[in-house]
């Protein structure tokens, strides 16, 4: 391993510390399932708004949609980000502080809870709804796991099993320890190391691609590239069309975000309901400029490609452009070693912000719902905590076994969970807030 590389490890282990020290120091503040799964209902605006947004922003923020952009050029990507931009502002703007109050009302500490308090207190529902978050959770899990063993096989050259295993233990270890409350700081410490990984990435890239013209000059020269109704194919350097029912369902991925668990207790989490107009500024800036930051590194990653810069990148491989520019970088001084750093734990942020969301989420609807609700298995505090650490744990376990497979790719995985979670939770939480 070169001197370079051993610097980067070093930055990103210093990381991976820091995410384990605030789980342990969030660990005594547990004392409930309410506290484990909830934070006791006391996060502050920037905090709520944040660790929404990082739970969000999956392992497809620096690695998804950089790779769309990448391959395909500006249709497929431009649509799904702006989707996903309104969906996040509505979101925030129609569902935000009716469910804070309603879930606080109904004392309900999960999104199955919620619907079953909404609707008679049925088991049936707690059941079915435990299910779907379980069935679409686990591989929306495993896409995360993934995408950390693809980074650090690729960077450091270590064997894909091993890496995403250390990865999901040191995920699995803090979420064990520091619940919500350790989920939700360590998620704010994470949208920060996710900008400013962006802002690295995209100054370094443009720089080498020989400026903004230079970027726009070979965009500009590849045939349907920056067109909003066609998708370029670069084996052959043509375009196919891009129709509008193809430009609705793409637009659609907003509608998602009005059944995404891990991003709904957020709102649930919130200490003052009069924050959520804060947090919803926050959030709805911060999605729009990261999308078009990380649609623009696909951009002139394909650039530096053209030049010679970093290697011609095809298929799933087109996830890595980001660690490809992060490697370049890396050879340019101690300075520029430590900012590579910071990049490649930028990517472990967006995976590990939203893992141990979907960890915390399944968890819940194992623990919570299907044994103390469906069964009626009455446990004691103590119990329910030891129960609710052991479900992350075997789910993590669950996930990992179907994270094997290292030419997965991360976009497809997680627009199958979103697809998911759009459909059956979000008509019903629309439903049971205003109906």
């Amino acid at each position: 391993m070169t001197g370079s590389k051993i610097g980067m490890l070093i930055v990103i282990i210093c990381y991976l510390i820091l995410m384990l020290v605030v789980g342990f120091i969030c660990s005594g503040k547990n004392k409930s399932a309410g506290d484990f799964y909830l934070g006791g209902r006391r996060l502050g605006p920037l905090v709520t708004a944040m660790s929404a947004e990082a739970s969000d922003m999956s392992s497809y923020l620096l690695m998804g949609l950089p790779g769309l952009a990448y391959l395909s050029g500006l249709a497929d990507v431009g649509w799904t980000a702006i989707g996903l931009g309104v969906g996040t502002y509505l979101n925030w703007l129609i569902v935000s502080k009716k469910l804070r109050r309603y879930s606080a009302k109904t004392h309900s500490i999960t999104i199955p809870d919620f619907f079953s308090n909404r609707f008679g207190g049925s088991k049936a529902i707690v059941a079915v709804a435990a299910l779907f978050i379980i069935v679409f959770f686990v591989p929306y899990t495993a896409s995360g796991f993934s995408a950390c063993g693809k980074l650090f096989s690729t960077l450091f050259g270590i064997n894909y099993m091993r890496a995403m295993i250390i990865s999901a233990i040191i995920i699995v270890a803090y979420t064990v320890l520091g619940g919500f409350l350790a989920a939700s700081i360590t998620d704010l410490i994470q949208s920060i190391a996710m900008t400013v990984a962006l802002i690295i990435v995209i100054a370094f890239g443009v720089y080498i691609a020989g400026g903004m013209d230079a970027v726009a000059e070979n965009a500009k020269s590849l045939t349907g590239y920056l067109s909003w109704s066609q998708t370029h194919n670069s084996e052959t350097n043509s375009a196919s069309p891009y129709g509008i029912i193809t430009i609705i369902s793409t637009l659609a991925w907003g509608l998602g975000y009005f059944g995404m668990p891990h991003v709904l207790l957020r709102f649930m989490a919130i200490k003052d309901e009069n924050n959520l107009k804060v947090s919803r500024r926050i959030a709805s800036v911060w999605v729009v400029i990261s999308m078009f930051i990380a649609i623009f590194i696909g951009i002139t990653g394909l650039s530096m490609s053209m030049n010679g810069s970093i290697p011609l990148l095809s298929g799933s491989d087109s996830e890595t452009v980001v660690i490809k520019i992060a490697q370049l970088l890396s050879e340019h001084g101690v300075l520029a070693i430590i900012a590579a750093g910071i990049i490649i734990s930028g990517i472990l942020a967006c995976t590990m912000s939203t893992a141990d969301s979907q960890l915390l989420a399944a968890s819940s609807s194992v623990s919570e719902n299907i044994v103390k609700e469906v069964f009626g298995i009455e446990l004691s505090a103590k119990k329910t905590m030891i129960i609710a650490r052991t479900t992350v744990v075997v789910i993590a376990i669950i996930a990992i076994f179907l994270a094997q497979d290292p030419n997965s790719s991360v976009f497809k995985i997680v627009s199958f969970a979103w697809a998911g979670f759009g459909a059956v939770f979000g008509p019903l939480m629309l439903c049971s807030l205003f109906w």
